[in-house]
């Protein structure tokens, strides 16, 4: 069954533009990975500073996978968390069957 992350970032107002560009460069290199199913970055849409970025990975093990990869550590360990305001990360599992069904 998919492992399905929400994770949400607030970075400072004159930050905004240099997360983007990073949460872009995090989300290429992370759907490369095996157990990426999708990796789909959002922006607010009234506060643009604020990110959401939806995540499903094959299982909690693919997950895993990408926090202990090089380009997640680099860029969002290395570079982007530090300078955030306010992260949160969230846990889901599909209701129904594995694509989220009835």
């Amino acid at each position: 069954m998919p492992y399905v992350v929400i994770a949400r970032w607030k970075a400072r107002p004159e930050d905004a533009e240099w997360a983007a560009a990073k949460l872009s460069e995090l989300a290429a290199a992370s759907r490369k990975e095996p157990g990426c199913l999708s990796y789909e970055p959002h922006r607010g849409a009234s506060e643009p500073a604020q990110f959401a970025i939806v995540e499903r990975y094959r299982d909690e093990a693919a997950f895993k996978a990408h926090v202990a990869s090089e380009h997640f550590g680099r860029i969002a360990k290395g570079e982007v968390i530090p300078r955030l305001l306010e992260r949160a990360v969230e846990f889901f599992s599909p209701l129904g069957g594995p694509a989220g069904g009835p």
